[in-house]
């Protein structure tokens, strides 16, 4: 077994105080002997404890407004000497350099500081130099040092000093912590830096995440999985939402429920309510309505089967009429910007519904970028922010879409962001009638859709299919005229798409012939 190393002296100094005083009492009543700084050395003295300041161990006052207080041989070494090294031991003791047995640091709220708006000049100044130094010094002595760097860590050591002190393998484990509380510090700063100063493209590119919660398993059950949060991105979604009810969250309904907030996000509620339901990353209906439960219905129209264990979102607090609706079949989560005491008590009777409440949506035109891995490296890309306006379109053909065409193809284009590659959304009435996601030929997507479609009339037993006087959207341009051939043959009156294609004259020529409007814009919406 390892062995117990025991703690005589520990130097704390520490931005967030949860739990301070109850570590320190811990502490002296040990016999261990406390040096402090700023803020910490206050209110350790404060509560009665013993104390010494770390001015008084270097012999040299804190300057510069505290900006140089603890880079000093005395902290220094007493952190880095190696206690079976006679060379280091001899050099600390000709030194009048004290071993420090424990470290207590966390950092200057860096995070926070920029997350509420401070200028530049305040940013900076919580750069914490100091804090990391020692850290990292503590860290690479975890042979002699334990570090602690959150209050989190604080119980688990207590049980520690209790038997008698630390063991190596967990000074390694707190030592692994340290080093990556630092990095993910330093990610923080690096990404504030890049955004201040503009710099889009970076040779070195540092990304800092922490724990949120352990996941059962990933994709399937026999893969381990975690979930991070970006360390500094603050943004609304699910990272970020209260979990009000239900079994805790898979990797599936993470990844499926940032997907459907991220589209419902898109439609602004002051405009009108809309739902988005979500399955394996796609949308299988999205709508909108005057009211809630009205957008709902009409979502979960255009493909009852795909909804059955999706995932729902609301661009409006969930209300009780929308709740009843919602429980009538299984749903896996909804997440929704509130909601009201009447639709939680109804959910309450859904135990494994998992509900996730946040502080809004998220704005759909904020900066931001996005990474995938690959093998050996990193993809990196800025978000898909691009909105499209009304007077960029260009129409294309002899027909001009009517206003009411002209709003059902907005809505689909939005839609359509959202739809894995190659993607066709067919859209009438404010809401979606027929998807066709992630085929490897538009076509296919095209086809697929009007299946979708077509099963959804037979499900609601009505006498023609739902694409019958919709119109479409197209992630991409139609290489040919065939997928707007079959849009045509499916009812559909009107086409939006990028344009671009070598072919784009046999594909107007083609439109033409079917008497549909179309409009291109110039811009395309790939998503895989």
């Amino acid at each position: 077994m390892s062995e117990h190393l025991p703690i005589k002296r520990a130097l704390i100094s520490v931005s967030d105080k949860t739990g301070l005083v109850e570590l320190c009492t811990a502490l002296s009543k040990n016999g261990i002997e406390i040096i402090s700084t700023g803020g910490s050395f206050k209110a350790i003295k404060e509560a009665g404890l013993n104390v010494i300041a770390v001015d008084s161990v270097t012999g040299f006052p804190e300057i510069m407004d505290g900006r140089v207080k603890t880079l000093h041989p005395k902290i220094h070494g007493g952190l880095l000497a190696k206690r079976g090294d006679r060379g280091h031991v001899d050099s600390a003791s000709r030194h009048e350099i004290g071993f420090i047995d424990l470290l207590v640091v966390n950092l200057y709220p860096f995070e926070a500081t920029i997350a509420r708006g401070a200028d530049h000049d305040e940013a900076i100044e919580n750069i914490d130099i100091g804090g990391p130094a020692m850290i990292r010094a503590a860290a690479k002595n975890h042979a002699d040092v334990a570090v602690l760097t959150d209050p989190s860590q604080y119980t688990d050591f207590l049980e520690a000093l209790a038997l008698g002190g630390t063991i190596l393998p967990y000074r390694a484990r707190l030592a692994q912590q340290a080093f990556a509380h630092t990095a993910a510090y330093d990610a923080v700063v690096s990404g504030w830096m890049a955004d201040e100063f503009n710099i889009d493209v970076q040779p070195v590119v540092a990304a800092g995440a922490r724990l949120k919660q352990e996941l059962r398993y990933g994709e399937n059950p026999h893969q381990v999985a975690a979930f991070y949060t970006h360390a500094g991105h603050r943004a609304v979604g699910v990272a970020t939402a209260e979990q009000v009810q239900g079994k805790a969250l898979s990797y599936n309904n993470i990844n499926d429920t940032d997907a459907a907030f991220a589209l419902i996000s898109e439609f602004d509620p002051e405009d009108r309510a809309a739902c988005a339901i979500i399955k394996h990353a796609n949308p299988c209906g999205v709508a909108t309505g005057d009211v809630l439960a009205d957008a709902y219905s009409r979502a979960f129209d255009c493909d009852r089967t795909s909804a059955f264990g999706g995932i729902i979102a609301l661009n409006q607090p969930l209300d009780a009429d929308t709740a009843e609706k919602i429980t009538d079949i299984f749903t896996e989560v909804v997440i929704a910007p509130g909601a009201s005491d009447a639709a939680k008590a109804i959910f309450a009777q859904k135990q494994n519904l998992r509900l996730l409440l946040t502080d809004g949506l998220a704005d759909p035109h904020s900066t931001g970028r996005e990474w995938r891995q690959v093998s050996g490296g990193f993809l990196v890309q800025d978000v898909d922010r691009q909105q499209l306006h009304k007077d960029a379109v260009q129409i294309v053909t002899k027909r001009v879409p009517s206003e009411t065409e002209m709003a059902d193809l907005f809505f689909a284009w939005t839609v359509a962001k959202h739809v894995k590659s190659n993607a066709i959304v067919y859209a009438h009435g404010g809401r979606t009638v027929g998807i066709g996601a992630g085929q490897m030929s538009r076509i296919d997507s095209t086809r697929i859709a009007t299946w979708k479609a077509k099963d959804a009339a037979d499900i609601m037993d009505l006498p023609s299919p739902l694409t019958e006087g919709s119109v479409v959207a197209s992630d991409a341009f139609f290489p040919f005229p065939d997928g707007l051939i079959a849009a045509a043959e499916a009812g559909a009156t009107a086409i939006i798409q990028p344009g671009g294609a070598m072919r784009d004259e046999d594909v107007i020529a083609a439109a033409d012939e079917a008497g549909l409007a179309m409009v291109f814009t110039n811009m395309r919406h790939f998503k895989h």
